[in-house]
């Protein structure tokens, strides 16, 4: 799988070890960074990831800030994508099984290693259930496309 992945400062470290898990994992990564502890503006970082998804260049992005807050802000703002802050196993599997998240959000400044790789472990392997989600997933592209995003990716 195609994955992207984007921090601004306060994600760096954690961002490198995610990087190494996914490909140790044999998926194909798209580092966009940023690789300076210098302060930087995640809407930067989040937009690149966001708009790769949303093109349909990367199946699914991960973004990692502070908080992951302020990541997904920015990245539910592309057409198709689907975007939260994920701090446990429950919330990352729920994510897929009822929204079919394609970008997941992580805090940089709140998990350790060992979590983060369990929450992409379960992001990654949980499909999405369809069903009554479906329905859902379907009224929010109604809503992108009436608000004047069109949906590019699935």
């Amino acid at each position: 799988m195609r994955i992207a992945v984007g921090s601004d400062h306060r994600g760096v470290s954690l961002r490198t070890k995610v990087v190494d898990f996914l490909a140790s994992l044999g998926h194909d990564v798209v580092d966009v960074g940023t690789n300076e502890e210098q302060d930087c503006d995640y809407p930067d970082v989040a937009a690149d990831v966001a708009g790769q998804v949303s093109r349909g260049e990367a199946e699914r992005g991960i973004l990692i800030c502070g908080t992951g807050i302020g990541m997904a802000i920015v990245a539910n703002k592309f057409p198709g994508v689907r975007a939260a802050p994920c701090h446990d196993s429950v919330t990352a599997e729920l994510s897929r099984r009822h929204n079919n998240l394609n970008v997941l959000c992580l805090s940089g400044d709140v998990l350790g290693e060992r979590l983060a790789d369990r929450l992409i472990q379960t992001w990654l392997k949980t499909e999405f259930e369809g069903g009554r989600h479906q329905r859902r997933m379907q009224k929010i592209s109604a809503l992108e496309h009436r608000n004047g995003q069109h949906k590019a990716a699935s």
